[in-house]
């Protein structure tokens, strides 16, 4: 048994205060508490506490500092269980300490997985255009289960699916005009993967799109590649040397049409 023979408050923290005890040998720092810890145990001078009284104070008091701590991460933006659990755990709190924190955040409803899975999908459709593919591997690395998931994606319709592809694919167009079709079909595709959208709408995109009005820049783009690779392939210098410069054109994703029209009259090429 122990008695409380003083209480102050923490200099470094004025809600903290230190609780000094006496077991029959002086006085002695004994723990610290928060004001709800504090008034919640009824903590005075002169208060009698036996070792148990004083264990659960000092498990209540862990708690009460991890629960401040997961408010204080909430308060920027929501965040699912997983989170929650993974941040306390940095901060070292034991994982029972862990666990109750989880179960009150829950019953206040300041933590729910379900309604995190939504809002996260959309804040990523709007904020970056993410497909579903790429949202929904996110949302598993943050411990949202399988049918929170599901139920989350199914609010991102094929139509904004579509939408969003599609914004995707006009600024990928935009900025790639020196690209042949065949590579902007290529690396378009491999965008809009890689966004997370799956095959079948990327198929989708990738047929709705105006590739005619590309053929001014194609053709724009092959004359630049060749005039750069003229010095080194010299394909006016015979069979081998033309044949090693429209290989290499091809490579770069230019028909063969395209190629020999320009081998065959460079100076004319653009004008044509």
């Amino acid at each position: 048994m122990a008695f409380i023979t003083k209480i102050t408050s923490q200099q470094k923290n004025a809600e903290r205060y230190n609780i000094f005890l006496d077991y029959g040998k002086g006085e002695e720092f004994g723990f610290g508490v928060d004001e709800h810890t504090l008034i919640k145990y009824g903590l005075g001078k002169g208060k009698e506490l036996s070792d148990l009284d004083i264990a659960e104070i000092r498990t209540g008091d862990e708690i009460r500092k991890a629960y401040n701590s997961a408010l204080d991460y909430l308060s920027y933006r929501m965040r699912s269980s997983k989170e929650i659990q993974q941040q306390l755990a940095k901060k070292e709190f034991q994982p029972e300490t862990i666990q109750e924190v989880l179960y009150q955040l829950d019953e206040a409803g300041l933590v729910n997985d379900s309604r995190f899975a939504e809002a996260y999908l959309k804040t990523q459709m709007n904020s970056s255009g993410k497909g579903p593919d790429v949202i929904r591997q996110e949302l598993i690395q943050k411990g949202i289960s399988p049918l929170d998931i599901e139920q989350a994606l199914s609010l991102y319709s094929h139509e904004e699916q579509l939408d969003e592809a599609m914004k995707h694919a006009e600024k990928f167009l935009k900025k790639n005009q020196s690209l042949s079709t065949f590579q902007v079909k290529k690396k378009l595709e491999q965008l809009l993967v890689r966004k997370g959208f799956n095959f079948s709408l990327v198929s989708l995109v990738l047929q709705s799109i105006d590739y005619s009005n590309n053929q001014d820049q194609e053709r724009e783009a092959l004359a630049r590649h060749a005039e750069k690779a003229r010095s080194k392939y010299k394909p006016e210098n015979g069979f081998e040397n033309r044949q090693k410069m429209k290989q290499y054109l091809y490579r770069k994703g230019f028909s063969i049409e395209m190629i020999d029209e320009y081998l065959n009259n460079p100076d004319e090429f653009i004008q044509s």
